[in-house]
């Protein structure tokens, strides 16, 4: 069961994605991103990469949010998070992150790595109370208009505060 920062509770679990969760996947990631991943990126991610992870958040039996990484050695790399964005705001993300952070722990990885746009300040602050820190800039990353990428860790061998 989520939290959340509005006054209204909301209850969502958070499970892995599978081949059946594509079609809202790609919804989410049309709506959320400047230059959003293929049905097929998603279907070699979930069918053919043994290093990937995808979980979905789901409400009412809605796919609302979805988050991928791919585990390499002692870290994983975040390849996405979004969540659509009437449902933003309720802790979606965070726990889609937290399950992330999780999972690299129990595999024994250190590190969780992302890279935000700099723009997308509310990313960012979200990744900070999780406790990531900045570790580094991409400069120019984004293809679309040349953006920096801030680059963030969390090492997930420290204990996060809970909710």
């Amino acid at each position: 069961m989520g939290k959340t920062t509005r006054e209204t509770s909301v209850a969502y679990i958070v499970r892995p994605m599978t081949a059946d969760d594509i079609d809202a996947v790609c919804v989410i990631e049309k709506s959320s991103f400047s230059m959003p991943w293929s049905r097929e990126s998603f279907e070699r991610e979930i069918n053919e990469n043994a290093l990937a992870h995808y979980f979905v958040a789901e409400m009412d039996g809605k796919v609302v949010g979805y988050a991928g990484m791919w585990m390499i050695w002692d870290s994983a790399n975040v390849t996405n998070v979004a969540v659509l964005d009437e449902y933003r705001g309720y802790g979606i993300g965070t726990a889609l992150v937290k399950t992330m952070a999780d999972i690299v722990k129990e595999n024994g990885a250190q590190t969780l790595m992302l890279e935000v746009r700099r723009s997308n300040e509310r990313a960012q602050s979200v990744y900070r109370n999780l406790g990531f820190t900045v570790c580094g800039v991409r400069k120019g990353y984004y293809e679309d208009n040349r953006e920096d990428a801030i680059l963030m860790d969390l090492d997930v061998t420290k204990d996060r505060e809970e909710e």
